[in-house]
């Protein structure tokens, strides 16, 4: 027997691969299908099934293609109903993969379809399940996602308790959980950095599998502290219900490359939306009118997903020579499909053909220290998240979220010098950029964020909750 987790940190999530006596299964796949493909034919194993938790929301799923790429058939649990050919499991029905066994356990309660997949062995011994977004570790899945004019929030934290007390709390201490999400994903509100745990180990850590609990109590501590989900969740969840063009097709379409007179028409014509995927501090220091940053190398994906409200905007591309694809098909993993090109020879080429630039004032936390020194009016803007502020923060200074930067948007003055900080200085890039190309002409990014502000030993800092002096 062969089982694999692959974890893709920038989404947070984890697809499996499991193969016994030339045969195999895939769990809850990325959307780009080769390298599962690759698996198979190393061992020389033919995929005989995909099996899907739910219908995912924060990613396009790659069950379609990797069906019709290795003849697979796809399989959801009860109450799944895709518009196109799957096998709609039953409760504790059973599936075959070479000596193994894959049992499905319908789950309701992240959605009223998600089911766990128990993965039993040859000698009939329970080894690990694979729970979607049922079960997470050190968490469970949100109930407020799947919500309708008949199905409350509460309604769908009450089917959640029933689903983990019945058909997961009862299964053997011994037995490995194999959740899809850990910690950074939007689906939990407390996952753990850990990847995989044994389900004995979080009967004693997990906070929504106290063997006392009351389902009142666990309908109470699981929907308290929601934050409103991103805007691309339902989109996703309608792409991996009614299927996707081919990730293939998208790649083609968003890796044509354009001359900077290309590229510089197509902005103009199309109405296409430039998004820069370079680090913050390179972007700052130059980049073509009107771009977006988003780094490649952060949580890019959630971010275009949380920021780009319209998931079939179509996108310029600016990237570090040599990452394109990379771009594109991340791009394609929340269901950005529509970009149209990238700018040939990145932003170097631009400004050797001597197009119009433009550029993001950055400061050090001491050169802040100096400004808010010299003027006790200085106005600075802290884009963390609200949890985050509220542990510590620049004493007297706003807190207005990057992921609600549409209505707060009102907030910030566009008459004069505003000083804008993150953790680390990812985010605030985001922000200044997204202002800045609506014209907001004063904002200053604070590099290295909160970090070197608070290394800095210059600011006086509150702890929102107590406001005792730091």
């Amino acid at each position: 027997m062969k089982l694999e987790q692959i974890y893709t940190g920038c989404l947070a999530q984890g697809a499996y691969y499991i193969e016994s006596n030339g045969e195999a299964a895939v769990i809850d796949p990325l959307r780009e299908t080769q390298p599962y493909l690759d698996r198979a034919a190393k061992g020389n194993a033919k995929i005989k099934y995909v099996f899907e938790t739910h219908f995912h929301a924060d990613f396009v799923s790659g069950h379609v293609d990797l069906a019709k790429e290795s003849g697979a058939d796809i399989v959801f649990g009860p109450n799944a109903a895709p518009d196109f050919k799957a096998i709609i499991a039953k409760d504790e029905q059973e599936f075959k993969v070479g000596n193994l066994t894959i049992k499905v356990l319908h789950t309701p309660g992240h959605t009223m379809e998600s089911s766990c997949f128990l993965l039993i062995d040859e000698d009939g011994n329970n080894k690990a399940i694979f729970t979607g977004d049922t079960l997470f570790i050190g968490d469970v899945g949100r109930p407020d996602l799947a919500q309708k004019s008949d199905i409350t929030m509460e309604d769908l934290a009450g089917f959640l308790y029933n689903s983990l007390r019945t058909k997961i709390m009862t299964l053997p201490d011994d037995l490995t959980v194999y959740p899809a999400h850990g910690a950074g994903s939007a689906c939990g509100k407390n996952m753990s950095k850990e990847t995989f745990d044994t389900l004995g180990h979080q009967k004693e850590v997990n906070y929504a599998l106290r063997a006392n609990m009351s389902k009142e109590e666990f309908v109470k501590e699981v929907t308290d502290g929601l934050l409103p989900p991103p805007a691309y969740f339902p989109l996703n969840v309608m792409m991996n219900k009614n299927g996707y063009d081919s990730i293939t097709e998208v790649i083609k379409r968003g890796t044509q490359s354009l001359s900077p007179e290309a590229f510089e028409a197509a902005a103009n014509e199309t109405g296409a939306l430039i998004l820069d995927t370079r680090a913050p501090q390179t972007f700052a220091a130059g980049f073509v009118p009107n771009s977006i940053n988003i780094g490649i190398d952060g949580g890019f994906a959630p971010w275009v997903g949380a920021l780009i409200p319209d998931i079939k905007q179509q996108l310029l591309i600016v990237a570090d020579e040599g990452r394109e694809e990379e771009v594109v098909t991340r791009l394609a993993r929340v269901g950005y499909d529509h970009a149209i090109g990238f700018l040939a020879g990145g932003y170097n080429a631009w400004q050797s053909a001597g197009k119009e630039t433009d550029s993001i004032v950055s400061i050090t936390a001491d050169e802040l220290a100096v400004a808010m020194q010299n003027d006790s009016s200085t106005l600075v803007i802290d884009v963390r998240k609200p949890g985050e502020y509220s542990a510590e923060h620049i004493a007297d200074v706003d807190n207005l979220p990057l992921d609600f930067i549409n209505d707060n948007m009102a907030s910030v003055p566009k008459d004069r010098p505003v000083y804008v900080h993150c953790a680390g200085g990812y985010r605030s890039m985001i922000y200044t950029s997204i202002l800045k190309a609506r014209g907001y002409n004063n904002l200053i990014d604070v590099k290295g964020g909160y970090k070197t502000i608070k290394d800095s030993g210059k600011f006086e800092l509150t702890d929102f909750v107590c406001s005792s002096k730091k």
